[in-house]
Formats: C-alpha cells, sequence, structure tokens
C-alpha cells in the first residue's frame, strides 16, 4: 500500500520505507487532546448519564489514515507476505472465516478490508512501519463528528450511529470515503465498518460474550427508547461489548482495520 502525506518530513519517512505517496491513502495529523471515558458508565446508572467526573485520558498526536485499509491495498500486501494469504496462513493467527468472501477484483478496490484478523492487520501496518491504534486514539478519533471534536453530546451523531450499528447484514459494504468526513478530515470511522484497536482485549465492560464472535442482536433490544443519557453510553457500550467478544484469531465479515504511526 501507498500513502499520501503532506509535508517534507513525511514524505521522507515513506521514501526511508520504500513507499511512494499516491491518492489511495493519505495520513492525517490528529492533535493532541483528552478522550472521556463514556464506555464506563453503565447505561443503567442514573448518575452517570451527565458522563460529569469519569476519568479522561490524554492522547497523544498521532498520524491516522483517513480512510481503512481497502481490498485492493491487502492485495498489494498479500503479494509481498505470501505467508499471510489465506491457503498459507497459520491457524494460530486466524480463524476459518480469515479472507472467507472476499473478491479482490479490481472492481472492489474501494471496498474496506475485512474479514482479517487481528494478527493480519498487525502485520500490514508493520510493514508499513505502522501500527494499530490503541483504544484511546480510536475513541477519541471516532468521538468527532463533522463539526465537532468531540460530538458525544449530539443527539443527532448518536443517533446515526445506534442506526448503523443495527443495519442488517443484507445491507452489504459501501465503499472507504463515501459516508462521512470529520472534522480531523478522517473519513467513515461510524458507518462502514468495526474496526480493530491494538488493545481490543482490554476491554472495559463487565461480563463475558466470547462464545459468539458476531454482535448480538439482543443488545439493540431497546435502544430506540434510551434516554439521551442513555444513547451516549450506550453507544460506546457497545464498541467495548463488541471487542470484549473477539480473540485475534477473529475474521468478521464486517471487521478491517486502519493504521496509524507516531510524530
Amino acid at each position: 500500500m501507498s500513502i499520501k502525506v503532506t509535508g517534507v518530513f513525511e514524505f521522507i519517512f515513506l521514501i526511508i520505507l520504500g513507499l511512494s505517496p499516491s491518492a489511495d491513502a493519505k495520513l492525517i495529523q490528529i492533535p493532541a487532546g483528552q478522550v472521556r471515558a463514556i464506555w464506563l458508565a453503565s447505561v443503567k446508572n442514573d448518575s452517570t448519564k451527565n458522563n460529569e467526573g469519569l476519568p479522561r485520558f490524554p492522547v497523544k498526536s498521532f498520524y491516522m489514515m483517513d480512510k481503512a485499509v481497502t481490498q485492493f491495498e491487502y492485495t498489494q500486501f498479500l503479494k509481498k507476505h505470501p505467508k499471510w494469504q489465506a491457503n498459507n496462513v497459520n491457524k494460530l493467527f486466524a480463524d476459518k472465516g480469515y479472507l472467507d468472501g472476499i473478491d479482490f477484483d479490481v472492481k472492489f478496490k474501494s471496498t474496506p478490508m475485512t474479514s482479517i484478523s487481528w494478527f493480519a492487520a498487525r502485520a500490514y501496518c508493520d510493514s508499513l512501519g505502522m501500527r494499530l491504534p490503541s483504544v484511546n486514539e480510536w475513541e477519541y478519533v471516532a468521538a468527532a463528528s463533522e463539526t465537532q471534536k468531540d460530538a458525544n453530546k449530539d443527539p443527532e451523531f448518536l443517533k446515526r450511529i445506534l442506526e448503523w450499528y443495527g443495519e442488517p447484514r443484507t445491507n452489504g459494504l459501501k465503499n472507504v470515503g463515501e459516508i462521512y468526513k470529520n472534522i480531523y478530515d478522517v473519513w467513515d470511522m461510524h458507518g462502514l465498518i468495526w474496526e480493530w484497536v491494538d488493545d481490543f482485549n482490554s476491554s472495559f465492560v463487565t461480563g463475558e460474550s466470547r462464545e459468539d464472535s458476531s454482535l448480538n442482536k439482543d443488545m439493540f433490544c431497546g435502544a430506540g427508547a434510551l434516554s439521551f443519557g442513555d444513547k451516549e453510553n450506550y453507544a460506546a457500550f457497545m464498541r467495548f461489548a463488541f471487542r470484549s467478544s473477539l480473540n485475534g484469531k477473529s475474521s468478521i465479515w464486517n471487521l478491517g482495520f486502519r493504521c496509524v504511526r507516531d510524530l
């Protein structure tokens, strides 16, 4: 994969890695800030509905891909690293869902890469001198809407997220860069796919849901009747409940990734 970045130093960095800028993806510098730990609030606890007093975690400035990795981009990785091809991959690093149903035809070049394990996603990012984002980094960027850096208190933004969580699989996957671009110029943090984070297994949710690696539809029941404060917590809770159901080999039809890089 090749990455388009701005600035002389970033260009030199890519040349050192043996990459050349293109229009496929772009690195966006995300400013430093803090992420509110809204996932630590219970959806049943009235005292946390305004999320006041919840811890804030500092997030250092970093670079993030503006779009999720595509099938076309992952194809280039597979050509250079055949050990990650479906027939060659070590079964310790990917389950039977790995690359299942993926059509690497060029007409799908803008389709997000999914059905990929955490191990494979990490290997891809590592091949570029990058890494998967941490939970805090991902949540920090995902909190931004088109106009706000932290839209977790915007009812319309939260409504869109919850509606996507409830969409049936039959809707299929849209192309990257088609849903929305947030205030940082990062595309599709919600509404396209679920995304791997590096520390996915350090979930803060209560309980276990490892028996099923897909989303439990029962978790959506009653979402439409939640109060605004509940919805703020519920959207974050859904993400952490989903992550807690995963293991490093999990390869799910709508789970993909994007890479980040330290400054």
